[in-house]
């Protein structure tokens, strides 16, 4: 096997982990040992391994059929699951697009925008805005507007060139802006860009309130709503991916919830099937939707789909995971458990020696590690102290990933009190234990 994002000389010099089975917030391996999931299976699952609800829901679909296409078909699952999920969406969304991945969900919302020009006859939009840091996946045109050099660098030959926004973070950390000289610098430059190029853009794309793979960097709600005001002014779409931050990841079923921010496109995904099948969804006004309406000579059809589009196994998971978001009360039940998690992380993690910042939305968590966090002096990457905290924290019990020397955190909805505090406390003991001597 050659696995994602990994070193594949570092992996085989070691043994593997090899996961045989889960149960509630835990991972089990094939020699039987249990592991807290505190990174929910890379941002996925939502309501716990093996969950009876999205168990019964799975096979009771398997037992009519597992799949069938959408091209000139439809089926049961996806129907239902595209009421639902324009039910629980910002109200502007009435038009649901299915996909396997984040990375296909923001592709196609790239395409629709592109098109949707196109067919209002507007040529000229063919550009894209975005903030810098960004990252919206690994395909040719999420790479291009969430360009990463770590990831992507090999493959800029074949990028498109597009606009690249200051996000607040950059201001207040680049340039030592307090956090409100920082909102409104950024604002100030997304206003001169955007305006700039207005004649030529054709969406701005945001991860809204929290860049998830740039290291957990949090905005305010007022940034993503100014974004949202200045693309209406403009004349222009506002595309949020919310595959990271979707399904309760912040405290809401969307981020852009804490704004009151309606996008034009919404990208999907990870946390949809609650983390057990790959479906992922673009929602799109009927704005949107009726530039592609028209005779079939006339070609205006969104040419794109993939062979498992709407699946009905992964339709099913996903309509059963939002009705254990009803039956469970989830989103009213992380309200104390978010502001426990973050009064530990105040009192637990943010004062050790090399922790440089603590970053949180919701159950979103970014904690960075550096040399001499005043001078923000780094260490070095040979050190590999994210990878030796997170190897220390599994030899304690807990999965964690790391984003550089950044720990990430982002257990199940499910989690209760009581593992969040063994959580944080192996996050501690594995943090100190890996610096101490470094």
């Amino acid at each position: 096997m050659w696995h994602p994002f990994t070193q594949m000389q570092d992996w085989l010099a070691d043994d593997p982990l090899i996961i045989a089975r889960g149960e509630g917030n835990y991972l089990y391996d094939t020699e039987g040992n249990r592991y807290l999931d505190g990174v929910s299976s890379l941002w996925c699952n939502v309501h716990g391994h093996n969950h009876p609800h999205l168990n019964k829901a799975i096979r009771s679909q398997l037992e009519a059929i597992a799949h069938s296409t959408l091209l000139g078909l439809s089926n049961i699952p996806s129907i239902s699951l595209a009421h639902k999920l324009v039910k629980i969406s910002p109200k502007s969304l009435t038009r649901v697009f299915y996909s396997d991945s984040g990375s296909t969900a923001v592709e196609i919302s790239l395409k629709l925008a592109l098109q949707y020009w196109q067919l209002k006859g507007k040529t000229k939009k063919n550009k894209f805005a975005s903030l810098k840091e960004a990252y919206h996946g690994d395909t040719f045109g999420s790479m291009s507007v969430g360009y990463s050099d770590l990831f992507h660098h090999f493959f800029r030959p074949l990028l498109s060139k597009n606009i690249q926004l200051t996000p607040p973070h950059l201001f207040r950390f680049r340039d030592g802006l307090s956090k409100k000289e920082a909102l409104k610098a950024a604002i100030v430059e997304a206003k001169k860009k955007l305006q700039r190029n207005r004649d030529a853009l054709a969406a701005v794309i945001v991860e809204p309130l929290m860049q998830g793979a740039a290291g957990m960097w949090d905005q305010p709600v007022e940034y993503l709503q100014k974004l949202r005001e200045i693309t209406q002014d403009l004349g222009t779409l506002l595309i949020c991916d919310e595959v990271a931050t979707g399904f309760g990841r912040t405290g809401k079923m969307f981020a852009s919830e804490h704004a009151g921010v309606n996008p034009d496109l919404l990208c999907l995904g990870k946390g949809l099937t609650g983390g057990y099948l790959p479906v992922a969804a673009t929602l799109a006004t009927e704005e949107v939707f009726s530039a592609f309406l028209g005779s079939y000579s006339e070609f205006k059809t969104f040419f794109h789909g993939h062979s498992f589009t709407g699946n009905p196994l992964g339709c099913a998971a996903a309509q059963a995971s939002l009705e254990v978001f009803e039956q469970e009360n989830v989103l009213s039940s992380l309200e104390p458990k978010i502001r426990h998690l973050d009064t530990i992380l105040a009192s637990e993690i943010a004062p050790l020696p090399p922790v440089s910042d603590v970053r949180t939305w919701g159950f979103m968590v970014g904690i960075e590690l550096m040399r001499e966090p005043d001078k923000k002096v780094h260490y070095e990457p040979s050190e590999k102290i994210g990878i030796r905290v997170v190897m220390e924290a599994r030899r304690q019990g807990i999965i964690l990933r790391p984003l550089g020397d950044i720990i990430i955190l982002m257990p199940p909805l499910s989690i209760t009190f009581g593992e969040l505090d063994q959580l944080v406390s192996v996050v501690r003991s594995a943090i100190t234990k890996v610096t101490c001597n470094s």
